[in-house]
C-alpha cells in the first residue's frame, strides 16, 4: 500500500451499519456480503468466543485491513481511537455491525457471558499489517 491510512483515517470514519435482515417464522436471517452496503470487498471472516470475564481484545491497528465487527450473541465494547480522541461503541445486536477502517487503533473488552464475536475483514491474515505497539502506533499517526 503506497498511502499510510494512519495519517487519513478518522474517527468520524467509524459508524454503525444495520445489516439487512429477513424475518419469517423461522425466525431472522442477516446478511453480510459484498453485494449488501459494506464498504469494503470481505476477504477473511473469523469469530471469537469462550472469552474469559475481563479479557481485552484487540489492542491493535491495521496498515491496510478494514474491518466490521458484529455481536453476533451478548454485548462487547469497542474502543477506537486516532490518537488524539477516544470514542466507544457499545455492540449488542446481530443485525448492526461497526466499521473500523484501517489505521486507527482498535480494543475490545466488557464482553457479556457467551459473547460471540464476528469479524469481517478486506484482507486476508498478514502479521505485517499489524501495529501492536502503541508507539509505533502514534508515530506512523504523525503524533
Amino acid at each position: 500500500m503506497t498511502d499510510n491510512p494512519h495519517l487519513h483515517s478518522t474517527l468520524a470514519q467509524c459508524r454503525l451499519i444495520n445489516l439487512e435482515t429477513h424475518s419469517a417464522d423461522g425466525g431472522k436471517l442477516t446478511v453480510a456480503d459484498n453485494s449488501h452496503g459494506l464498504p469494503f470487498v470481505i476477504r477473511r471472516v473469523f469469530y471469537t468466543y469462550d472469552i474469559p470475564a475481563g479479557a481485552i481484545r484487540g489492542g491493535h491497528s491495521h496498515r491496510e485491513e478494514e474491518q466490521m465487527i458484529v455481536a453476533v450473541t451478548g454485548c462487547f465494547d469497542v474502543t477506537v481511537t486516532d490518537g488524539l480522541e477516544w470514542r466507544t461503541f457499545t455492540l449488542r445486536r446481530a443485525d448492526q455491525g461497526l466499521y473500523v477502517p484501517a489505521g486507527l487503533w482498535v480494543s475490545l473488552a466488557g464482553f457479556s457471558a457467551g459473547c460471540v464475536v464476528l469479524s469481517m475483514s478486506s484482507t486476508l491474515y498478514v502479521e505485517e499489517n499489524y501495529v501492536r505497539d502503541y508507539d509505533e502506533f502514534l508515530r506512523l499517526r504523525g503524533l
